[in-house]
C-alpha cells in the first residue's frame, strides 16, 4: 500500500491531533510530567495557524504528522530562540503506534526537509527529549547532527539536532 505525504487538509485537525498525542503518550518525557503537554500535542488546529502540518495517509487513514515552522515560532510552552531566516524547525513528529517501524516517520521528516528547501532554507533544526531514543536514532540516520542542548529555568532539557540542506 502507498503512503502519501501531504499537507494537512481542513477537517483533519482532530484526527491528526489524536494520532500525534497517541504517539507521544508513552514516549515523550513531558507527557508524563506535564498533564497539559498532551493537550498541546493534540492541538494541531492551533499549530496549523502558525506552521505547516504534514500528514502521512494510507487508504484514507491518517498515520502520522509532523509540524514544520518555516517563518516563525509557535507560541506557548518553553520560550525558544526566534527562527533565523535560513532555518526551518521541525516539531512534534508522531506516528501511530500500530504502524511504527514502517518508515513513515522517515518519510514525514523527508517531506519536512523538502518543504524547507522549497522555502529557501539552508538548515532544519529540531529538539527532542533524552527519552525519545528511537527518534534520535532516526534523526542521526538521516544526517542530523547534535547541536547545543537547551536547558530551561525549570531544569527541563532538550537535545538539539541540525540538518544542513
Amino acid at each position: 500500500m502507498t503512503v502519501e505525504i501531504r499537507r494537512l487538509r481542513p477537517g483533519e485537525e482532530r484526527q491528526a491531533g489524536d494520532v500525534t498525542a497517541l504517539a507521544y503518550r508513552n514516549q515523550a518525557e513531558p507527557a508524563s510530567s506535564n498533564p497539559d503537554y498532551l493537550d498541546r500535542v493534540a492541538d494541531v488546529a492551533a499549530r496549523a495557524q502558525h506552521a505547516m502540518i504534514l500528514v502521512a495517509v494510507e487508504e484514507g487513514r491518517l498515520l502520522g504528522t509532523v509540524t514544520v515552522e518555516l517563518t516563525g515560532r509557535i507560541p506557548g510552552g518553553h520560550p525558544r530562540p526566534p527562527l533565523e531566516p535560513d532555518r526551518a524547525h521541525v516539531r512534534m513528529l508522531g506516528v501511530h503506534p500500530d504502524v511504527q517501524g514502517r518508515g513513515i516517520g522517515r518519510r514525514l521528516m523527508e517531506g519536512a526537509a523538502e518543504e524547507a528547501r522549497r522555502a529557501g532554507k539552508r538548515r532544519v533544526t529540531l529538539e527532542t527529549t533524552e527519552t525519545m531514543r528511537a527518534a534520535q536514532h532516526l534523526y542521526e540516520s538521516m544526517g542530523y547532527r547534535r547541536g547545543e542542548d537547551l536547558e530551561f529555568d525549570d531544569g527541563f532539557r532538550l537535545r538539539t539536532y541540525v540538518l544542513r540542506l
